[in-house]
């Protein structure tokens, strides 16, 4: 069997951030779609996936190992880019644009008439990868399921930042400071109406419950205050990230 190459490994952890690892299989869409573009069968391309998951804390301190056996160059690359998504997102869509024979910004379909020359359009278009990535990794560890509600609708989810991307420059890429939450949970969790405390327990504000003015809603929300979100089976919400917006909470 032909050795992975660095180039293929970056594009399968890539995949392992996108795809929820419960649903990783030779039969996933995705996979076989990715499987055709680098030349490798999707059983190949989903084991891969399978042997990154194993470097992963996240899902070990769930008691999920992952595949058991591995190479040598994954934990190179899990080492390289576990605490810099940003450079895993746009390293990856750049092999994937080359393998494809396109540019990244013709493969990501973007409006060349639109985007700056020179250094600028490299930055605004990192900026669109950065924040695609960020978008499909929060979701898939999530599950596409909203941590607070359940709701499990993907037109009804939102990649919500911990601290807020312009505020945290290095965290903007992080999956470790996203919560997947429904459009309502998010706006009030941006406007700091509710908080997710470190000890990942969900707080709605004495602000909010008083201008509810539904009964039923009212006591959902009543009934939800002080209980634990939902976890990610990855990428588990950074408690010091989780502090630095609970702080704010309380003392707005």
């Amino acid at each position: 069997m032909t050795p992975w190459t660095r180039e293929e490994t970056i594009v399968a952890f890539n995949l392992y951030c996108k795809i929820p690892f419960k649903n990783s299989s030779k039969s996933h869409p995705t996979i076989i779609q990715y499987a055709k573009i680098l030349g490798r069968t999707p059983s190949a391309l989903n084991m891969k996936i399978g042997n990154i998951g194993r470097l992963d804390p996240d899902l070990r301190e769930q008691g999920i190992t992952g595949l058991t056996h591995g190479a040598k160059m994954e934990v190179e690359i899990w080492n390289e880019f576990s605490d810099h998504p940003e450079a895993l997102a746009y390293e990856s869509e750049k092999i994937i644009a080359n393998l494809l024979g396109k540019t990244v910004e013709e493969n990501l379909q973007l409006d060349l008439h639109t985007l700056p020359q020179g250094k600028e359009r490299e930055v605004v278009v990192k900026q669109r990868i950065n924040q695609s990535f960020f978008r499909e990794a929060v979701l898939s560890s999530y599950n596409h399921t909203c941590c607070i509600s359940g709701v499990g609708n993907p037109t009804l989810l939102e990649a919500c930042h911990i601290v807020d991307w312009a505020e945290d420059v290095a965290n903007r890429t992080n999956p470790k400071n996203g919560l997947c939450l429904n459009p309502f949970f998010h706006k009030a969790y941006d406007k700091f109406l509710i908080a997710i405390s470190p000890d990942l327990k969900i707080s709605i504000s004495d602000e909010l419950l008083q201008n509810v003015h539904n009964d039923r809603f009212e006591s959902y929300l009543q009934g939800i205050n002080g209980e634990k979100i939902t976890m990610p089976d990855k990428f588990m919400p950074d408690r010091n990230l989780l502090q630095i917006h609970y702080e704010k909470y309380i003392n707005r």
